[in-house]
């Protein structure tokens, strides 16, 4: 008998520990679940965390400093989503759609179709208001656009990450380490009239770019010429990598 008393509190200890594994293994288990969902609500005030997007929009008494709650859902690993207009769009993500009338964004009532352009190599139309994504620039322009609300025009973009040149749209973002060479006159970019001849200057030392070119990091102005090739400017920079 007495092995026996002095043995249940030992038994007793272990059934405890055995629990709390459990216990904790099954904490684990839902959050882990709960991460891969990646979906919540915060109040309107709230910060949207780092590549988060907003999905809903909706009064609510949970609130009370701004009586409006907000559904969030994390991008990482999606390819596109609905939001609404007021949401941060992630980087590398691109606006290619909005539409008024929506009933799940109060405050807005517009909402936007926006895609990841992580691993594509196709053009794609986008929103004249999208964000333009790091190595893409604006090939083209038109107006009369149905699918976006708001301006009512769209741009084609072009993913120029593994080229050495392209024909962009002069209002077009050129990538880093580029430079525009030439300057034309075209019917294809609606709102400037004008597309500049870009080129990746990251293999060479030396060019010749346009006066109102961005000058690469690393790069200086050796010397000034004149230019026909240049429209909207008569002069030519002659730059190289220092």
């Amino acid at each position: 008998m007495r092995n026996l008393r002095t043995r249940v509190p030992h038994l007793m200890t272990v059934v405890l520990l055995l629990l709390g594994v459990m216990t904790g293994a099954a904490a684990q288990a839902q959050a882990a679940q709960q991460q891969v969902t990646a979906s919540t609500t915060v109040c309107s005030n709230s910060p949207v965390p780092e590549g988060w997007v907003i999905t809903h929009s909706y009064p609510s008494r949970n609130c009370p400093a701004t009586r409006v709650e907000y559904s969030i859902t994390d991008s990482s690993g999606q390819t596109y989503f609905d939001v609404c207009s007021f949401s941060r769009i992630p980087a590398g993500w691109a606006v290619t759609g909005s539409y008024s009338g929506s009933t799940k964004c109060a405050g807005s009532g517009v909402d936007y179709t926006i895609k990841n352009t992580a691993g594509l190599t196709t053009p794609l139309s986008v929103c004249s208001f999208s964000p333009i994504p790091a190595g893409w620039v604006v090939s083209s322009s038109y107006g009369g656009s149905g699918t976006c609300a708001g301006t009512g025009v769209e741009y084609v973009l072009i993913n120029v990450s593994n080229q050495t040149y392209a024909w962009a749209c002069s209002f077009s973002p050129v990538p880093a380490g580029w430079g525009v060479t030439s300057a034309r006159s075209t019917s294809s970019c609606a709102g400037s009239g004008v597309e500049y001849l870009i080129d990746n200057l990251t293999n060479q030392t030396s060019a010749v770019v346009c006066s109102y070119s961005p000058i690469p990091a690393g790069w200086v102005v050796t010397g000034s010429s004149s230019t026909s090739s240049c429209i909207g400017t008569t002069r030519a920079f002659s730059i190289n990598k220092a």
